[in-house]
């Protein structure tokens, strides 16, 4: 007979809870560019590490809470809440935000090992879909809230936050890593 395991436990639940509150809080380090309605922030840090350390299923649920709790209109990211912030010109980044920790929790999850080459690939990891994949949705609603084309889109929404994205990616892996070898059945 095969034993039933629950589908959340209350160390999932706790962890998650606890990468919600560092997503809010991360997400009020944030500096407004002048040229782009986008700011700098640190909240996508918290979700790449939310997938890398949860995994796919509580990175996504501890993030999807945080979406789901942002409709319905607590200001949690930088102050700020409800449908408005989700319609408004960066929702397309926010929209993603559950589906990038989901990814990244799979994708960290197929890599073994502690070495060089296991860093790198935790990185790449992270990179593609901790920052990358946010551009998919994000410049698109971006360029449509705006009424402004693809390619200024991109000027104010993805090239000005690729070298910090990729600086993010990297704290991230130098964090996650660690935290794998301490606690690998954590996931």
């Amino acid at each position: 007979m095969a034993s039933s395991r629950p589908l959340f436990t209350v160390k999932g639940i706790v962890f998650s809870a606890l990468f919600g509150a560092l997503t809010v809080a991360m997400s009020f380090v944030h500096i407004r560019l002048g040229i782009s309605p986008v700011p700098i922030t640190l909240e996508n840090l918290a979700i790449m590490m939310a997938g890398a350390v949860l995994g796919a299923f509580y990175g996504f649920f501890s993030i999807g809470v945080v979406v789901l709790f942002l409709a319905l209109g607590l200001p949690l990211l930088h102050g700020q809440g409800g449908l408005g912030l989700l319609l408004g010109p960066t929702g397309g980044f926010i929209w993603m935000f559950p589906v990038s920790a989901l990814l990244i929790g799979w994708g960290v999850s197929k890599i073994k090992g502690n070495g060089w080459a296991s860093y790198v690939a935790v990185f790449l990891v992270i990179e593609l879909f901790g920052s990358l994949l946010l551009y998919v949705t994000g410049v698109p609603w971006l360029a449509h809230k705006l009424n402004k084309s693809f390619a200024y889109a991109m000027s104010v929404g993805c090239y000005p936050f690729l070298i910090g994205d990729a600086l993010k990616a990297v704290a991230a892996t130098l964090i996650v890593m660690p935290v794998r070898r301490m606690f690998p059945k954590m996931r």
